[in-house]
Parts: C-alpha cells; sequence; structure tokens
C-alpha cells in the first residue's frame, strides 16, 4: 500500500504536469513567461531530485538545497512579473525605471525579512539545515506579504479573482500560509515526533493550489479593466514627477554632460 507521501508527490507531479499543459494550450507562457517556467522547473526538479537523492542518498540534503535555490530565485521573477503585469494597462504612461523600482522593491523586502526569520530554535541543526528552513520561511512570508499587498489594493489596481495575476497571487498566499503556520509548529519541540506529518500538510497544500490555478486556467481570461481614477492619478504623478526631476538634473549639468545625454 502506497504511503500517503508517495501519494502526496506522484499528486503534486501529476497536478504539475496537468497546469503546464493547461498553460502551453492556453498560451498563457506569452503573457507569464517566467511563472510557465517556474512550473516547467518545479516538474522537472520534482521528477528529477528523487531519482538524483537515490543515487547519491549522502548528498540529498545538499541536492534538496541546490533546488529550493533555484526555486526561490524563480518565484523572485514571479512577483516581479506579475507585479509588471498588474501594472501593464498604465505601462506607456510611466517612466522605464519603474520596473527596475519594483524589482528592487521586492529585493528589498526579501532582505527585510531574512534576519526577522533567523530563531535560535533550530541552533541544534547543522548549517545546510537552517540555511534550507531560514530560505523556506524567508520566502514562505514574501509571498504572504505579496499576497496580502495585492488583495488589499485590488479595488485601487482593479484586479478581482478573475483576473491571473490575483488568481496566482492566491495559490501562492494559500500554500505559503500554510507553509509559515507549519514552520512556526516546527519550533515546538513537543511537535517533533509530527513534523513528517506537518510536511505532509505543506505537500498537500501546494497540490490544493496547483488544482486551484489549474480550475483558474480553465476559464476564460477576464478583460482587464481600467485602473481607478485615483490610481491613474497617482501613477500619473510619480510620472511626471520622475520626468520633472529628469529635466531638471540635465538642466543643472554641464553643457557638456548634456550634449552627450541629447
Amino acid at each position: 500500500m502506497a504511503s500517503a507521501e508517495s501519494i502526496l508527490a506522484i499528486s503534486g507531479i501529476a497536478a504539475e504536469a496537468l497546469l503546464l499543459l493547461l498553460l502551453i494550450l492556453r498560451r498563457v507562457y506569452r503573457t507569464l513567461p517566467v511563472f510557465t517556467f517556474y512550473l516547467a522547473w518545479s516538474l522537472l526538479s520534482d521528477l528529477g531530485q528523487s531519482a538524483a537523492e537515490n543515487r547519491y542518498p549522502h548528498a540529498a540534503l545538499a541536492i534538496y538545497l541546490v533546488c529550493a535555490a533555484i526555486d526561490s530565485l524563480f518565484q523572485l521573477g514571479v512577483l516581479f512579473e506579475l507585479s509588471r503585469s498588474v501594472l501593464r494597462p498604465v505601462a506607456k504612461f510611466m517612466p522605464w525605471w519603474i520596473s527596475l523600482a519594483v524589482a528592487g522593491l521586492i529585493v528589498l523586502i526579501c532582505a527585510a525579512i531574512w534576519p526577522i526569520t533567523q530563531s535560535s530554535i533550530f541552533a541544534a541543526f547543522n548549517g545546510q539545515q537552517r540555511l534550507l528552513v531560514h530560505l523556506q520561511q524567508t520566502f514562505s512570508i514574501l509571498r504572504v506579504l505579496f499576497f496580502l499587498a495585492l488583495a488589499g489594493c485590488s479595488q485601487l489596481l482593479s484586479i478581482g479573482w478573475r483576473d491571473r495575476e490575483l488568481q496566482i497571487a492566491t495559490g501562492l498566499g494559500f500554500y505559503s500560509m500554510i507553509s509559515v503556520a507549519v514552520s512556526v509548529l516546527h519550533t515546538r519541540i513537543a511537535l517533533y515526533p509530527e513534523y513528517q506529518r506537518m510536511d505532509q500538510i505543506v505537500a498537500a497544500s501546494y497540490v490544493c493550489s496547483l488544482l486551484y490555478w489549474s480550475f483558474c486556467f480553465v476559464q476564460q481570461e477576464a478583460a482587464r479593466r481600467e485602473f481607478t481614477p485615483q490610481m491613474q492619478s497617482f501613477l500619473l504623478a510619480v510620472a511626471g514627477t520622475a520626468r520633472t526631476t529628469r529635466m531638471s538634473l540635465m538642466d543643472s549639468a554641464p553643457p557638456e554632460d548634456r550634449n552627450r545625454r541629447e
């Protein structure tokens, strides 16, 4: 009889394959290429990681850590892509550096979370185990904050539960909230015997997110609405301020620098 862990692993791989197929058939890779590549990586990682760990059992933790690090980089890319997708309706009015500012803000938030997730509870772990737990907690909290920010600003951004960006963020947020809750429970010594079962709960939440995304992508994508007047005014004000600042800097620069920029 198959164990719960095996059932969850097979279910996750099947759900990833189904979702990736839907992304290709729906041509979602054209608008959300990073998310599509992230799903492809997750599928290959789940298939290859087990084989690699069986081939090199002494390096199982190192293999898992490398996969987790690559997964985290993909998650940063997905969050950045969702941010750009949300702002796409007004992209032509925004200065070119807004995309860089959004990426920098996500990295800064991640850097601010990193020291917060350090815990003396894991002092008994070795270096690789501490780094792995630290990495998982940091990016789980980052995904939760991103979901809360997107959901909280949904009215201003004129997005709803039928919009792809909020659907993806919802799946990430649900899975991440379970991950954060389980990581907190991991710090309770009395619950150590339930460590494996709690990890299975995280795996089950990931499968649920995959199935939720599959259901969403089967549906027809909703047409994007225009931003609210308040949000449009704010973004245009940001763009206008940036343009004015740039012109002021150019006017105050020496003539030779001005000619070089022109």
